[in-house]
């Protein structure tokens, strides 16, 4: 086994991440540019290349998002003097 650290590095084309993501090319471009994916351009001419890494990790950060925004929302509809095992208390508004 090589000791050469970008031997296990899988590059793919911006197209094939937008088949994985749903979105455009030009999505993952954007992407890309804000540093949510890492990018290089390869070859002559050069073709952009997206590290196959990059791409689980940003999954990983969505799912993660997710989650949290779905506990958030769930905190946001709970009664907290239900919580609290307290009476539930009616505000006129």
């Amino acid at each position: 086994m090589s000791d050469d650290p970008t031997s296990d590095v899988r590059l793919y084309a911006p197209a094939q991440v937008g088949e994985v993501l749903g979105v455009s090319v030009d999505e993952v471009m954007a992407l890309v540019h804000e540093g949510r994916l890492r990018g290089l351009r390869v070859g002559a001419p050069a073709r952009w290349r997206i590290d196959a890494a990059s791409v689980g990790e940003y999954l990983d950060d969505q799912a993660e998002e997710a989650r949290r925004m779905a506990l958030w929302r769930q905190s946001q509809t709970a009664s907290f003097p239900e919580l609290w095992g307290g009476r539930i208390v009616r505000h006129p508004d």
